[in-house]
């Protein structure tokens, strides 16, 4: 998998009348802590080699602040508070780079005294985001917490997979492998607008340049080719398979992920019913072995389902795979627990260990997934309104069934599905293991999107 990356602009500010050894000190401390945090993803560009030790306090050092983080090409701002701040500083230079902005400062120690005045940092920041939002800023808040504090420490993780969801979306390209299905109304979405306000483009690919490539593959006899045949046979039962159509359904995994590529697209919305007959291969479990790769497709050519893809994906900042399902039944003895299913295009690495996995005659999957904390959500569109459902549950045990499955219970199943069957959504919905529903909620603030939480009551069943 491709993991993700974030240039993050760290500008610390402190007040100019105040102690700048104290300020120093709380720099040093909050520096070493977000720099163990995510060090493989995050790239931190600081100001040290401009302002005094690395401190913006000075309205003249806002003009080489600015140009430098432009240059660095950061995707979001850190402006901690070392004590009350410069909210002129703070908020000008936010304002100029207009990129996800997060603001925090740690808890002061004591009140201040007639001998002694403390740092007064939660004074400061009351004052720095006045003046960000009067200059337009979008902003995210981490709440005055100790710099070695868990809330801290989360609250800096979540911001960071918050600007994952937000460059991934500003920046995603969706294969479009085919037509939806003719039955399914409910797929249907609006590409214009999501070019329009997120800048999602989608790229036509006809199920017949896949065929055309994996023919090609097969005739070069690709050394990818058996090698990656010969690995479905050792992670999966195909006794059911004939030898050529594991073949098969290796070449076309490859033509697939080459086509995926040579577009530069990272997600992919497929025609899976009618493609079938056109590859001579079912495309369900190539699908999940691609989510694998950090190429996930959702079904049916469901672009708002791929566009859910890409967001889960991004929240883990490409570290683990997701998966597109069907809402289907309700657990027979579990009121709170539903079954979310699919025909077999799930991720291989969520499988349960103690599940067999096995593949049909026509590469369809068929294996549990493991249990877990899950992320749920669904991006969908209607009337012109963008929402984001999200909620989080658990996988729990459940009677055996086809395909690719998992049990997943909630809080209260009434709620969430009285939410699903108001809201503009259909019956799929994306899942992450994983508690991120915070992630969620704040990326779609920032991307104009209603966020519809699963938590909150909506309009009543009768």
């Amino acid at each position: 998998m491709k993991k993700q990356t974030i240039i993050l602009g760290v500008a610390p500010t402190s007040r100019g009348m105040l102690s700048k050894e104290v300020a120093k000190e709380q720099k040093d401390k909050f520096m070493a802590v977000i720099r163990s945090i995510l060090p493989d993803v995050v790239q931190i560009v600081d100001v040290d080699d401009i302002c005094d030790n690395g401190i913006l306090y000075q309205t003249d050092k806002i003009p080489a602040v600015v140009d430098k983080f432009r240059k660095a090409n950061i995707d979001a701002l850190f402006v901690p508070h070392c004590d009350f701040g410069e909210e002129q500083c703070a908020a000008v230079v936010a304002a100029a780079l207009k990129v996800p902005t997060l603001v925090w400062g740690p808890r002061d120690e004591r009140p201040n005294t007639d001998v002694s005045r403390g740092r007064d940092t939660q004074c400061g920041m009351f004052a720095c985001t006045k003046v960000m939002r009067r200059y337009g800023v979008q902003y995210s808040y981490i709440w005055n917490c100790e710099t070695d504090s868990d809330d801290f420490k989360n609250g800096y993780d979540n911001f960071i997979r918050v600007v994952s969801v937000i460059k991934t979306v500003k920046t995603l390209r969706i294969a479009k492998f085919g037509a939806r299905p003719v039955p399914f109304m409910s797929v249907m979405a609006n590409e214009g607008d999501l070019a329009t306000r997120y800048g999602i483009t989608t790229v036509p690919v006809s199920p017949a340049a896949i065929a055309a490539r994996a023919n090609e593959i097969e005739k070069e006899n690709d050394p990818r080719y058996t090698a990656y045949a010969e690995d479905i046979k050792k992670r999966f039962d195909v006794t059911a398979m004939p030898p050529e159509k594991v073949l098969r359904m290796a070449s076309v995994k490859l033509a697939v992920k080459d086509l995926m590529e040579k577009n530069n697209c990272t997600v992919g919305a497929m025609e899976c019913w009618g493609a079938a007959n056109t590859l001579g291969i079912g495309i369900c479990g190539i699908m999940g072995e691609l989510a694998d790769e950090g190429l996930p497709i959702s079904c049916e050519t469901d672009i708002n389902g791929a566009v859910t893809m890409a967001i889960l994906r991004a929240i883990t900042l490409g570290e683990q795979s997701e998966f597109l399902a069907d809402l289907t039944i309700r657990h027979p003895q579990n009121d709170n627990a539903e079954l979310l299913w699919h025909c077999g295009p799930f991720p291989y690495s969520m499988k349960d260990a103690a599940c067999n996995a096995r593949l049909t005659a026509n590469a369809q999957e068929r294996f549990e997934l493991k249990k877990g904390d899950i992320t749920v959500c669904r991006f969908d569109e209607c009337d012109g309104k963008h929402y984001l459902f999200g909620g989080e549950g658990r996988a729990v045990d459940g009677p055996e069934t086809n395909g690719t499955y998992v049990w997943f219970e909630t809080d209260n199943w009434k709620r969430w599905e009285e939410k699903l069957m108001f809201g503009p959504y259909i019956h799929h919905v994306g899942g992450i293991y994983g508690n991120y529903k915070k992630v969620l909620r704040e990326a779609a603030r920032y991307l104009g999107m209603i966020f519809d939480d699963a938590d909150e009551q909506g309009v009543y069943s009768l």
